[in-house]
């Protein structure tokens, strides 16, 4: 190749290009949407040919993205899919009927972006951020090369400020809110809800699961301002749980369109059958209004089929070992509720490693009473909370509500993981939680031996 090409086109392998993309990491998250204006513009508004599912919330976007995700390709459609943070690789936050963006795609779609993000560097604007460039990645993909019939799109921090927010959907879904990101959201649950609320858009229908009286007031407020329809759980739909065992839970649905029996589900947690209610309002909005065809058939097979890795996901069996990435105070009472109510042991081992950003009290108030060692880590991310301080906390909680548990401080992961697996004899129960960047390496390391590429 000659260094004319090599200069036109600087990534010849998707390593290439995922390399300059996570090197923009350092420049931070930077709210606000003037580049992504920007870059939109100069790449001709390619966002504008993809019909969206806008998806937003504390708790919850993941595994709602993944019920949409897998019933609308289910009944047939193909369906792009954008989520963030990833567990094993970066091209898995950008997929097309489950499968990751192929390489080829990859290397020439950054190619194309390159020049138009080292112009806007130039500027008064300052460079595009690592998630501006992901974000401006996948619309590319999904409109100049996989063409999906719908978009199924998490969004990164927030709403309002967030990359993301760049599209008109033709349906938005705020799953919750809760304490998460609050030194860039907001001081109070009502900011962070004004945050999120910022995704609804003039006359575009929103599905909520949001139940606080006071943080519901202000996405009625916004809806209302939007002349947006809102349908609430507890209001417009209903849910009702029929059964519940390991792997498997059925629902009652009420809509205002139908109801549906015993609708079921795979994913673990009272909370995964609230985040299947409320995929499923939103398919029912696009049944109603967007002509999708629905067949029940689909519904329940998509939804009972539907996968979540990191999100108590059993990763072995001897010892047994669960993943969750609950990093936040409504994370952790979800987890435990799940520990109480779903898994039986002898005694629990859990291991712990937190972004220095979370409210390390409020998680670990939930988790203390159930544990009978607790193993504080640090992740591998430059955002890593410090170990000694998790300890710090934790003996005091512990001084506080009269807990005896066994404190272990290991900064290093995986020798954290060695002392969590040597504890847990067969009748025990070991978990793995905290922020999903531990959550990475950890799930990497026991299926493949190998470090992840970290998931920011």
């Amino acid at each position: 190749m000659n260094e004319a090409t090599a200069q036109t086109y600087p990534f010849q392998t998707g390593r290439e290009a995922v390399d300059w993309i996570v090197k923009l990491v350092p420049v931070g998250i930077k709210p606000g949407l003037k580049r992504m204006e920007l870059l939109m513009e100069k790449l001709e508004h390619p966002e504008r040919r993809l019909k969206f599912i806008h998806v937003a919330g504390t708790n919850g976007k993941g595994s709602t993205c993944a019920y949409l995700s897998r019933v609308i390709h289910q009944c047939g459609y193909d369906v792009g899919t954008f989520t963030s943070p990833f567990l094993e690789r970066y091209t898995n936050r950008i997929s097309l009927n489950g499968e990751d963006i192929e390489e080829e795609a990859l290397v020439k779609l950054t190619n194309q972006l390159k020049p138009i993000v080292d112009e806007i560097a130039e500027s008064e604007l300052g460079s595009p951020t690592m998630f501006e460039v992901s974000t401006a990645l996948a619309i590319l993909y999904f409109a100049r090369v996989a063409f999906p019939d719908f978009v199924v799109w998490e969004t990164g921090l927030g709403g309002r400020l967030d990359s993301t927010n760049i599209v008109t959907p033709i349906i938005s879904v705020i799953t919750n809110v809760g304490h998460d990101h609050m030194d860039i959201l907001g001081n109070t649950l009502e900011q962070v809800a004004a945050e999120k609320a910022g995704i609804i858009k003039s006359g575009v229908p929103v599905v909520t699961a949001v139940e606080q009286p006071e943080l519901l007031a202000v996405l009625e407020q916004a809806a209302q301002a939007k002349k947006a329809t809102l349908y609430t759980l507890g209001k417009q739909f209903r849910l009702e749980t029929v059964s519940s065992e390991m792997d498997r839970q059925t629902f009652h649905f009420d809509g205002p369109f139908r109801q549906l029996k015993e609708v079921p589900v795979s994913l673990n947690g009272q909370h995964q059958v609230k985040n299947a209610a409320v995929a499923v309002m939103t398919l029912e909005v696009l049944r109603q209004y967007y002509a999708l065809i629905l067949d029940d058939d689909h519904l329940y097979k998509g939804l009972s089929e539907t996968r979540w890795p990191g999100r108590l996901e059993m990763v072995s069996q001897n010892p047994r070992i669960l993943l969750d990435g609950a990093h936040n105070p409504e994370g952790a009472e979800t987890l435990a509720a799940a520990l109480t109510d779903i898994y039986s042991y002898n005694r629990l081992h859990f291991m712990v490693g937190m972004l220095s950003t979370k409210n390390h009290t409020g998680y670990l108030r939930h988790i203390l009473p159930l544990v009978d060692t607790l193993i504080l880590t640090e992740p591998d991310f430059h955002k890593k909370g410090d170990a000694s301080r998790l300890a710090e906390l934790a003996q005091e909680l512990m001084s506080e509500l009269n807990l005896q548990i066994e404190i272990i401080l290991e900064p290093n992961w995986k020798l954290a993981l060695e002392a969590l697996k040597s504890r847990t004899e067969q009748d025990d129960l070991a978990v793995v939680s905290g922020t999903l960047y531990l959550i990475s390496d950890v799930r990497s390391w026991i299926y493949y031996q190998t470090d992840s590429e970290k998931g920011w």
